[in-house]
């Protein structure tokens, strides 16, 4: 599998987005809470990623963008962790990861908790097909 990012495998359908805000599973790991949803919609990609850094916590736009650039390329890396749904040929993934940490962290820990959070989802898939 290649490992890029396109557009199609970001989520960005307001109809989705307020899907998956409105009815979806959340669980936290430290810098990200998480939110996920399977929805009975084939797309072209299995998964839809949503990344969200709040104004709040961080002014600069700069620095909101740095922390979107490292989490893209950890997601990039490790998707192949969760892209492997053939039980699911049928259903499509929406995550969405909010960044609630005050400060950016480095690469390798925002890479190590998106592989614990990646393999958490795949777990999650697979308990729910037994």
């Amino acid at each position: 599998m290649k490992q890029t990012f396109k557009k199609e495998e970001r989520l960005h359908s307001k109809k989705l987005i307020g899907e998956l805000f409105a009815g979806g599973n959340t669980f936290f790991v430290y810098p990200f809470k998480v939110i996920y949803k399977e929805i009975d919609e084939k797309k072209e990609f299995p998964v839809q990623v949503l990344i969200s850094v709040s104004k709040r916590k961080f002014k600069s736009a700069v620095k909101r963008n740095k922390v979107k650039r490292l989490f893209r390329e950890a997601y990039r890396k490790n998707k192949s962790i969760v892209f492997d749904r053939s039980g699911h040929a049928d259903k499509t993934l929406l995550i969405g990861f909010i960044y609630v940490a005050y400060t950016i962290l480095d690469y390798h820990e925002i890479e190590k908790k998106i592989m614990i959070i990646l393999q958490r989802l795949k777990s999650n898939d697979e308990k729910a097909d037994s």
